[in-house]
């Protein structure tokens, strides 16, 4: 309730407005001492059912927080502290970029959905990698995508750049090639692209990370043909990457309530949120079909409950991340998703939510 009354001041800003004011007061709550301790006390979720080793750690909870609210790894801790496992900085690029021009960030309340063309606004890699440096207590991955002005032809060196940078500070790496809102991005998604790509960050992981294992993922598109989906599963096991995050953002517009003048006027973007749970299931369940237990698979998109999140677990997801939801509902979401969760696997007769990995698949 609390929070229902906070948002009304929120959403009383623009979306974009509102973003940044949130993060401000939550660097400025993170230097108070103790603050961080707080924020931990109140909602850190300490429970043996929800304990999953993956990303080449022991997390306290699969529940993670998606890439796009952290972009430049500003308040990461803070975000930790309020329950989630992990949390995914950026989308950051090898070169320091303003992003689209505003207003480039909508809700939708009535689809409980954000539009965003955020376009990669970020500081840049080094700039990222010197706020990573510092000891943490959270599990926290980085998640790199091209630079606007880098052609796709020298994708490969612009990614490097940024695995260079971040890798040995990273617990995990993401490749971002699905975003909607840098120009002919997607098209880095053929495999015919995408396998000198991810060969060449997989070389720069090895030199960067100095004998350390970082995990790399791939985060996928909600608006691919299956047959390319399973063309990238194909190609993900064959370069032997580590697992693969469905889904990001969709350009697709079917099934709002919000009514389509209304959408068309706010221009073109990504649509993440509610309206994308049923086809970044789809998205899942069809990599879990092709590459079973092989990769990690990381759920996202449309997650808002213990119900979405152990309807993906069950589907073969070991993790699944939030985004949208939290603006809607709040700090208090990863903690009662992971609570909710705990008490899932009890009634279904595991002893740990591992043990329900894929079990609808």
């Amino acid at each position: 309730m609390l929070y229902r009354l906070f948002r009304s001041l929120l959403f009383s800003f623009s979306a974009e407005t509102a973003h940044r004011l949130t993060l401000a007061s939550l660097r400025l709550f993170a230097l108070l001492p103790g603050a961080l301790w707080l924020l931990r006390s109140l909602f850190s979720v300490n429970d043996a059912r929800l304990r999953v080793k993956a990303l080449g750690r022991e997390l306290s909870s699969p529940v993670g927080l998606a890439a796009g609210l952290d972009k430049d790894a500003e308040v990461f801790e803070a975000f930790g502290a309020l329950g989630f496992g992990f949390v995914e900085i950026g989308t950051v690029t090898a070169l320091a970029q303003p992003g689209n021009p505003r207003p480039r960030l909508f809700r939708l309340p009535r689809d409980r959905a954000l539009l965003n063309r955020m376009g990669f606004n970020n500081h840049g890699a080094a700039a990222a990698a010197e706020r990573l440096k510092k000891p943490r207590a959270t599990v926290v991955g980085a998640n790199i995508g091209r630079s606007k002005l880098t052609p796709n032809e020298g994708a490969v060196a612009d990614y490097v750049t940024s695995t260079e940078a971040l890798a040995p500070h990273a617990d995990y790496m993401v490749i971002n090639v699905s975003s909607p809102n840098t120009p002919s991005l997607r098209e880095l998604q053929a495999v015919e692209q995408l396998r000198p790509l991810i060969s060449g960050v997989q070389q720069a992981l090895k030199r960067a990370a100095a004998g350390r294992a970082v995990p790399l993922l791939l985060k996928v598109a909600p608006d691919l043909h299956d047959a390319d989906i399973d063309a990238i599963a194909d190609l993900a096991l064959e370069l032997g990457i580590d697992g693969i995050i469905a889904t990001n953002t969709t350009i697709g517009r079917a099934g709002l309530t919000t009514p389509a003048d209304e959408v068309a006027r706010l221009g073109n973007g990504g649509l993440s949120g509610a309206p994308l749970r049923e086809r970044s299931l789809q998205v899942l369940r069809r990599l879990r079909a092709k590459v079973g237990n092989r990769l990690l698979l990381v759920a996202a998109g449309g997650i808002e409950s213990a119900d979405d999140a152990w309807q993906r677990i069950c589907a073969g997801a070991s993790l699944v991340q939030v985004y949208s939801a939290l603006i809607y509902d709040g700090p208090g979401l990863p903690s009662r998703i992971a609570r909710q969760l705990a008490d899932r696997v009890t009634s279904a007769g595991f002893s740990n939510i591992s043990e329900a990995i894929g079990c609808d698949a």
